[in-house]
C-alpha cells in the first residue's frame, strides 16, 4: 500500500513584536515583506505622537502610554507622594539627561531621586507635539467660570487626550491626598502643571490661557478628590500602609498647616516664571492613590496590560 505525500501542510510561526527591534522570529522568507522595524515605532518617549508609543491601561481605565505609568510606578514605590514639594522642585538636571536616555531603551534606574521622577513626567506633557487641552477651543476654554463649565467643555477632548487628562488629573488628586506632608494642595499643583498643558505661540495669550488652565486643573483636581472622599467616606489614606478616620477641615485662602498657598494674583507671575524655566531646562525650587502596576516590581520591569486599540480610534 502507497502512502501519498501531505496535501494540506500549514506552517504556523510565533513572532513577538518589540518596540525598538521590530519583529523577532520573523521566518526569513517574510523579511523582505514585512519592515524589521515598524514604522510607528518611535526611538524616544519624550517630544513624541502617542501614537507611536506602547498604550496600557491604568487602574481607571485610561489608555496611557507605558512611559507615564513606569514613572508613576516607581515614583509611588519610592515614596513619593509624601515628600514635600513633590512636582514643585526639580532634579539635577545631570540625572534627568542621564534618566532620559535610559528610559528610550525603556529601562528606569535604580536609585532614581523622586523629584526627577516627578519632573520627567512634567516634562513628557510639556515636550508633547500637541498640548493635551490643545484641541479645545481656547474662546471656551477662557469663558468657563465655574467647575460645571470646566467639566463640560473637557468632554470636547478627543479620546486620547481626554485619557491622559483623567490620567494627570488622577495623579494630582493622589498627591493632594497627601498635602499635609507634601505642602502641595491642588492650587500648587494646577500651578507647576499648566504651563505642560498647551502650546500657544503668542507669550501674551499664552500667559492668559494658563491662568484659566491653572483654574481648570484645580477644579477638576478638587472634583475628583471629593468624588474619592464620597465613595470612601470617613477614611483617608495617611501613609503606604496606614489608614485613619479623616477630619473634616475647612478650606482656607491663607497658609495652613504649612501647605503653600498661592495668591490668586501672584498666579500670573509665577505660571510665566515656571514656564520660561521650564523652557530654559527647569526650575530648581519654584515653588494617583493606587497604581495600576505591581508596586512588588523591584526591577523596574514592569509589564501592564497592553491596549488593545490605540487610545484614539475607532
Amino acid at each position: 500500500m502507497d502512502i501519498g505525500g501531505p496535501t494540506d501542510v500549514r506552517h504556523v510561526a510565533h513572532v513577538t513584536f518589540d518596540r525598538f527591534n521590530g519583529f523577532l522570529g520573523l521566518p526569513s522568507e517574510f523579511e523582505p515583506d514585512v519592515p524589521r522595524k515598524a514604522p510607528s515605532a518611535s526611538a524616544t518617549v519624550f517630544g513624541v505622537s502617542t501614537e507611536s508609543m506602547q498604550l496600557s491601561y491604568d487602574s481607571r481605565g485610561n489608555c496611557v502610554p507605558v512611559i507615564l505609568l513606569l514613572l508613576q510606578s516607581r515614583l509611588y514605590d519610592q515614596g513619593g507622594l509624601q515628600v514635600e514639594g513633590i512636582f514643585r522642585i526639580t532634579g539635577e538636571n545631570s540625572e534627568e539627561d542621564f534618566v532620559r536616555e535610559q528610559l528610550n531603551k525603556g529601562i528606569i534606574p535604580d536609585g532614581i531621586d523622586v523629584h526627577c521622577l516627578a519632573g520627567l513626567i512634567k516634562a513628557w506633557f510639556r515636550e508633547l507635539p500637541r498640548g493635551v487641552l490643545d484641541p479645545l477651543p481656547s474662546e471656551q476654554v477662557m469663558q468657563c467660570e465655574s467647575e460645571e463649565d470646566f467639566v463640560k467643555v473637557v468632554r470636547l477632548l478627543p479620546q486620547t487626550e481626554a485619557s491622559l487628562l483623567n490620567w494627570a488629573v488622577n495623579l494630582m488628586a493622589d498627591v493632594v491626598q497627601f498635602e499635609h506632608v507634601n505642602k502641595m494642595n491642588s492650587r500648587n499643583l494646577a500651578l507647576v502643571f499648566a504651563p505642560n498643558m498647551s502650546q500657544m505661540a503668542d507669550p501674551l495669550t499664552a500667559l492668559m490661557y494658563a491662568v484659566q488652565v491653572m483654574k481648570l486643573l484645580k477644579s477638576l483636581t478638587e472634583k475628583t478628590a471629593r468624588e474619592r472622599e464620597t465613595s470612601s467616606p470617613g477614611v483617608e489614606r495617611r501613609g503606604n500602609n496606614e489608614v485613619e478616620v479623616s477630619k473634616k477641615e475647612e478650606d482656607s485662602e491663607e497658609e495652613d498647616d504649612g501647605v503653600y498657598m498661592i495668591k490668586e494674583q501672584e498666579a500670573p507671575e509665577r505660571i510665566r516664571v515656571a514656564a520660561d524655566e521650564q523652557k530654559s531646562g527647569g526650575m530648581k525650587s519654584e515653588f494617583e492613590g493606587s497604581s495600576a502596576l505591581d508596586p512588588n516590581d523591584n526591577d523596574g520591569a514592569v509589564q501592564p496590560p497592553i491596549c488593545t486599540n490605540r487610545i484614539g480610534s475607532k
